[in-house]
Order: C-alpha cells, then sequence, then structure tokens
C-alpha cells in the first residue's frame, strides 16, 4: 500500500495514527500540496487532489480518512480493532468519528485560515470557538464514563479525536476539563500517536530551515 498524505494535515494524522494502531505496512507518500511540483505529480494521480489517500495493494485509490481507516481495519486483521463487530457500537464510532471531523475538526481549520490570513473578524472567531465548545462539552462528558471515547476500547473515533485535542488544548483551555486533560495524557502515551507526534516533529523541523518535500 502507498499513503499519500502530510504529516501536518489532522486528516492524515488520524490515518497514521489507525495504520500504526493496525501494524500495518505501508509505502509514505509526503506531499507538499503548496509545492507546485508536488502538487501537480500528484493530481497526475489523482486528479480531485485531495489528502490523504490510500493506494491499496491492488491499485485501487480511496480518499477520505473514514474510509481508509474503514478499509485498513477490514483488510488487516494485526493490531488494534478500530470499528466494533456489534453493530450499535459501530454505529457510535461512526457517529463520533463524523462529529470529530465535521464539527471540530472542520472549524478548527477555518480558526486556522482567519489566523493565516490575519483576518481580523472577532465576532466569527467567537462564534466558531463556540461551537467547538458545544461538541467538547459534549465529549467531556461522555470521557466521564468512558476510557477512551466510545468505551474502553481505542477506536476509529479516537483517531479522528486526539489530533484535534492536541491542536485545541492551549486555544480553548482544555486543562480545565478534567475528563479531556485525563483522556490526553493517555493518549500521549499511546505508542501509534507517539509515532506520530515524531513525524510531526521532524516535518515542522524541516519546515522551518526551508526543505520542501515530494513524492
Amino acid at each position: 500500500m502507498e499513503l499519500f498524505y502530510h504529516p501536518l494535515s489532522r486528516y492524515s494524522q488520524k490515518v497514521l495514527i489507525a495504520l500504526y494502531e493496525k501494524q500495518a505496512n505501508f509505502y509514505p507518500r509526503v506531499i507538499e500540496l503548496s509545492d507546485p511540483f508536488s502538487r501537480n505529480e500528484f493530481k497526475q494521480q489523482y486528479p480531485l487532489g485531495k489528502l490523504p489517500l490510500l493506494k491499496t495493494r491492488t491499485g485501487d485509490l480511496l480518499p477520505e480518512s473514514s474510509i481508509i481507516i474503514d478499509y485498513i481495519d477490514h483488510e488487516f486483521a494485526t493490531g488494534t480493532r478500530l470499528l466494533p463487530q456489534d453493530y450499535s457500537q459501530r454505529l457510535q464510532v461512526r457517529l463520533y468519528d463524523r462529529l470529530i471531523d465535521n464539527d471540530l475538526n472542520n472549524p478548527l481549520y477555518l480558526l486556522e485560515q482567519m489566523e493565516a490570513r490575519e483576518e481580523d473578524n472577532p465576532i466569527r472567531v467567537r462564534q466558531l470557538e463556540k461551537e467547538i465548545m458545544l461538541l467538547l462539552d459534549e465529549l467531556n462528558d461522555k470521557l466521564q464514563r468512558h476510557h477512551w471515547l466510545c468505551g474502553d476500547a481505542f477506536t476509529m473515533a479516537d483517531c479522528a479525536l486526539i489530533p484535534c485535542l492536541i491542536h485545541a488544548r492551549n486555544r480553548l483551555k482544555l486543562y480545565q476539563l478534567d475528563p479531556i486533560d485525563r483522556y490526553l495524557n493517555q493518549a500521549n502515551t499511546r505508542g501509534a500517536w507517539i509515532q506520530v507526534q515524531e513525524e510531526i516533529e521532524l516535518t515542522r523541523i524541516a519546515v522551518q530551515a526551508g526543505f520542501r518535500p515530494i513524492p
């Protein structure tokens, strides 16, 4: 398998966590979409140009982080089972995976874009932060009852949640939410996330040095 991704993308980090949890072998293809050469070469394989993208062992192209994780959880019996076999439990995992992507990750991205453009719109910022906190309050209550987000087992929902919380931790004072703070501490000792963090740090160092990765 080949994974086309960027280590600083949270959707890519979500898939990386899953791959490491599954102990699945894959060939990493880091794509720098801001670099014309890297972007154009990637679009020759996948015209939509969205990351992450998994090229399966049979050559099929799978976009979208949740679809990729569904595929690798089905294909690999090793490591952590990321989607429960029980239907009601699996439905919960899928539900919170979608809520995190749509109501946490995407608003965080909008805030990042506003900061990058130095856009002065405090009303919009407060609106986005309020929307994010509504979901975080729900997740905090859920984590008061569970070890991981959807129960005692690590699932796809955790793959989605951890990168978002790490980013939002300081901005939104998550240390004031005890269950989420506890969750973050245990996430930081999880082997798969440690591996992802190492790659994030190496990429940040490379970006600061002016290096642009190519496929």
